[in-house]
Order: C-alpha cells, then structure tokens, then sequence
C-alpha cells in the first residue's frame, strides 16, 4: 500500500471560498455520490447514448476506431450517471487512450438525488436559515440513504451482465483483442467492479436474471473511492485490481480496506492500493474542478495510476 503526500483540502463550495464542508453531517457522507464538480472550463463529451440490450449506454470510441485495434472498457459510475458530463469526459479521456468505452446507466435512469444545495453552506445566512438548511440536508440525506438501499446487487448485477452480453455480441474485436473486458468504477460503481472480478455471485442476481453466474466477467479493474464496499466484496477474486482509495472514507473505511488487502494478498490476487490523504470525499478522481492545484494533481495522478493498471493487464 502506498500513501501519497499530503494534499490541502479544497473549499468545497462553488460559489464562494469560505464555505465549509461538514464531512461528519449526512450530507458529507454521501456527497460525493450524488454531485458533480464544475466541468473544467472548455471541455465537452464527444461520445453518444446508444441502447444495448434495451439498456442506456454511453459509448466512447477511439478516434481511429475501428481502423486501430482497441480494447473495450467497461466504464461504472457513482450516482450522477451517465448523462453526466463530467462522467462522459471521464468516458473520453480512457477512449483517447485506445479503450472502447462503454459506460451503461446503471440505475435505470433513477439517479441518486441531488443535496449541493444544502451540503453547501453559506456562513452569511441567519441562525434560523441555518436551521431551515439542516433540515434539509437531512431530509435530502434521507433520499440518499432510501436510494442508496435501492443500489443493490439483485438490481445492478443483471443490467451489467446484459450489457456484457451485447458487448460480445456486438463489439467482439476489441475483446478479442483485449483478451477480456476491463471495467474501471468510481465511487458505487467501484464495488460493481470487485463484483464482476468474482469467480461467482451469491445475492441471486444471476437467477434472477437468467444468466451464467461464473466468473470473472472482466480481466482486470481499477476502482476508485468505492462506496459501500464489505470485506465479503473481496472474496473469490480473480482478476488483478488497482485501488485508489481515500484516506478516512466514511463508505469504504480503512477497516474494510485492510481486510480486502489482506483477504487478497492471502488468495494471491495481483493488486495495488493507493490512499490519497487530504483530498475530498468528494469523488475527486472523477473529471471535475478543484480550487486547491493539490487536488487537481490528486486527480490526474489517480487517473494515471488507474490508466497504467489497465494498459499493462
């Protein structure tokens, strides 16, 4: 496990420098799934929403595509999925790379609920605007809690396998060539990513489905700032990880994190693991605009160490 050196924390306000983030609120919690940052100034999504196997997916292709071999990803997002810009920026940028991407809506259009309005608080307000503003973040927290129990495996893992199933059907080459499919997962889309890196599946997904519950269904995966990871998520593995994670992750804590390692050092599964200290919960290794030049380094470091893994597996 390496730790990187510290970063500052960034403001996490949009509109203005001093308001705080408070990480211990519900909001704090969950915020990271549930907003996105500022789209950099000037950047755009090049790829297009397509249907497979009457699922929404984003599609992002090489530029030379299909003249150059590619290899084809498997692109899991957090809650804002993929009609987010910064998600399909995210989508272009490993497309750029040579990948054929594909990034499926896995929440069948609900995603999760939004709280910026609240989790941003202005410190000019009144006490009792201030009060108001809490009972809305944890009204708005609640819906989060409510959708996040909805984000289950019994609901995703079919709609992922039914992509996987068309993307053989229809983009055979770049998994042939690729050996596989590879997968990358930031924040809930991360766990999915340990999931289909599992030899079988135990919630019923499958049955419900009607599909082969062997696996693995991806040769190799990098995950970042997972949520609602469990020390059982890491058992059966059987394709290399690389782990970006963050330090004092109230969704995926270092207790957890340290039994995945040990529980995949002890299966000799190849992985790496990396924890950023001093960076937001905030999905930070998804494109998006950071304040602190820290954070934005964080960024592109966690992109290169996600971008390295699967080139070389």
């Amino acid at each position: 496990m390496t730790e990187l050196p510290n970063a500052t924390r960034a403001p996490e306000s949009d509109a203005q420098e001093d308001a705080s983030v408070d990480e211990s609120s519900p909001m704090g919690q969950h915020e990271h799934c549930v907003t996105d940052r500022p789209t950099p100034a000037g950047q755009g999504s090049t790829g297009e929403i397509i249907k497979l196997n009457d699922i929404d997916v984003y599609i992002s292709k090489p530029a030379d595509y299909p003249h150059t071999p590619s290899r084809l990803l498997l692109l899991l997002t957090g809650g804002t999925g993929i009609k987010s810009t910064n998600n399909q920026i995210q989508a272009d940028m490993y497309a750029s790379e040579g990948f054929l991407v594909l990034m499926p809506d896995m929440f069948g259009g609900e995603t999760a609920p939004g709280g910026k309005e609240a989790y941003f608080a202005d410190h000019s307000t009144s006490l009792l605007e201030q009060i108001k503003l809490k009972a809305v973040e944890v009204a708005k927290s609640f819906m989060i809690d409510m959708w996040l129990a909805r984000v289950t495996e019994a609901k995703i893992m079919p709609i992922l396998l039914k992509v996987i199933e068309a993307a053989h059907e229809q983009y055979p080459d770049p998994i042939k060539y690729g050996g596989g499919i590879y997968a990358a997962g930031y924040c809930v889309g991360g766990r999915y990513v340990l999931l289909l890196a599992k030899g079988s599946h135990d919630s019923g997904a499958d049955k419900e489905s009607g599909m082969v519950k062997k696996g693995p269904h991806i040769k190799a995966g990098a995950l970042a700032h997972a949520a609602s990871v469990t020390p059982d998520d890491f058992k059966d593995l059987q394709a290399p990880l690389s782990l970006v994670c963050v330090e004092n992750d109230a969704l995926f804590t270092d207790e957890v994190r340290k039994a995945g390692e040990d529980i995949m050092t002890r299966d000799n599964v190849e992985h790496e693991v990396q924890v950023y200290p001093g960076v937001p919960h905030a999905g930070f290794a998804v494109t998006g605009q950071y304040q602190e030049s820290a954070i934005m380094d964080a960024q592109v470091t966690a992109y290169e160490q996600m971008l390295k893994w699967l080139k070389e597996h």
